[in-house]
């Protein structure tokens, strides 16, 4: 399930959680920042890279979290007709979603502006990697 934030002051736009039993845990969550770009020059050989404002980024890599917090960023097609297609059959989106943990971002210097993070193409949120995520933490993991 989602829960929606009015508002990011903490870094993040929604928080998703399961109603499932877990080894350790019931209903464990994360919290996603969430970005959306159709920029087509942010995917690189290694994975998507994201110029991320240092607010945010300070926000949600805060090591006094309680709650973990990722980074995903949408990637859809320039043109808004080709976002999605519809018929009896499917609904389908012509984007995807590159997330990594909050904590594997790295740091930020005391000045900085900003910072570029890299979110692997192995990182594509789907239901497998949800589910995953979803059973590390409830299994007492980091996600």
């Amino acid at each position: 399930s989602i829960k929606k934030h009015g508002t990011d002051y903490d870094g993040v736009d929604i928080t998703i959680y399961s109603s499932a039993n877990y080894q350790i845990y019931y209903c464990p969550q994360f919290e996603l920042q969430v970005k959306c770009t159709s920029q087509r020059n942010v995917i690189r050989s290694q994975g998507l890279v994201w110029q991320m404002d240092a607010r945010p980024f300070r926000k949600i890599t805060n090591k006094k979290r309680f709650i973990p917090a990722y980074l995903a960023v949408l990637v859809i097609p320039g043109d808004p007709e080709a976002w999605l297609e519809q018929d009896q059959e499917k609904l389908l989106t012509r984007s995807r979603m590159y997330w990594q943990e909050a904590v594997l971002l790295g740091e930020i210097g005391d000045d900085a502006g900003s910072k570029t993070v890299h979110l692997p193409h192995a990182n594509l949120f789907d239901v497998h990697q949800l589910r995953r995520i979803m059973k590390s933490l409830g299994d007492g993991g980091d996600g």
